[in-house]
């Protein structure tokens, strides 16, 4: 498998990431859903590719006006196996993933002509979600699918090479629950040369599969295409851990952006509990080595704008 390069940035984000914290946005689901989208389906916000894209473009705006630095893009829960079932072919479904960077980039397109950020301090990342989220019934949350990391690999391969050909600034290997998945995307990306970075789905100290950290972020540590490493989609209250781990293993950036606490139940499609996301946490996750920062799963724009705020007030000078 070939894998394209990113397109060249003029200030790339591992070089920002060298110099400071970047802003990462929030949850596209909860602010598609408060835009009046209707995302009760597998394909979730992947579905609005097809359907709805001006919604997609304009959750991004949302961020974006709200001081996102970067955003993530709609193809988290995007793939070949998953259009097909909507009687959608390879070419069609290659064709709508590549569309979900144009989006994105028809967002920061729209903002740099609107703030006086220069313009290469913005920044896409093409999301790549694990296997589990294709399944649709909450195995991202806990791993061990029963595949090897071959099976693995050849699932995560042609939607790579899609996305990457996209041209985004990096892939976002997201949410994923088992070191194992992570072998396989390390097995893929290396030597390849695009930037990315991987992010876990854990609770407390452990993946989502039960593995330590520090065996988890291992597996990542000597590949150099991963240019961050962390957690995401996790409770607000487990990031401090997993970022002073995550540093102290792989000696690269740090990336968090936690869901806002709540609880997901797969088989009804909800939240429950209180949210616990909490902008002034972000302080101490800079001190401990966070350098891209956001929000996941329902936490929206207001959040997000209180994040850019105190990533602002620590940046050098």
């Amino acid at each position: 498998m070939t894998i394209p390069q990113a397109v060249p940035a003029t200030t790339s984000l591992a070089h920002a990431l060298a110099a400071g914290p970047v802003v990462l946005d929030g949850g596209l689901s909860n602010q598609l859903e408060a835009q009046g989208a209707d995302l009760r389906d597998d394909l979730w916000s992947a579905r609005l590719l097809a359907d709805d894209p001006a919604q997609i473009t304009a959750a991004h705006a949302a961020y974006f006006a709200a001081g996102a630095q970067l955003v993530i893009t709609s193809s988290y829960q995007a793939s070949f196996q998953g259009f097909a079932t909507r009687g959608i072919d390879h070419s069609h479904a290659a064709q709508l993933m590549r569309r979900s960077v144009e989006l994105a980039r028809d967002a920061e397109a729209a903002a740099a002509e609107h703030d006086d950020l220069p313009s290469r301090e913005r920044w896409v990342a093409a999301s790549v979600g694990p296997y589990g989220a294709v399944l649709a019934d909450g195995s991202e949350y806990r791993g061990g699918y029963g595949l090897s990391i071959g099976d693995l690999e050849a699932f995560h391969a042609p939607r790579l090479e899609t996305l990457a050909g996209a041209q985004p600034d990096v892939l976002a290997l997201e949410t994923i629950p088992d070191a194992d998945e992570a072998k396989a995307l390390m097995n893929l990306v290396r030597g390849s040369g695009l930037p990315c970075w991987l992010s876990f789905s854990i609770a407390g100290r452990e993946t989502r599969a039960g593995q330590p950290l520090e065996e988890a972020f291992a597996t990542v540590a000597e590949v150099p295409e991963i240019i961050a490493v962390g957690v995401n989609c996790c409770a607000p209250q487990d990031v401090l851990a997993a970022v002073e781990i995550a540093g102290s293993v792989t000696g690269k950036p740090v990336v968090v952006y936690p869901n806002s606490g709540e609880s997901w139940d797969a088989q009804t499609r909800s939240w429950h509990e209180e949210s616990t996301f909490d902008a002034g946490l972000v302080r101490s996750w800079i001190d401990a080595g966070a350098r891209l920062i956001g929000g996941c799963c329902r936490v929206g724009p207001d959040a997000i704008r209180q994040v850019a705020a105190v990533v602002r007030a620590a940046q050098p000078g």
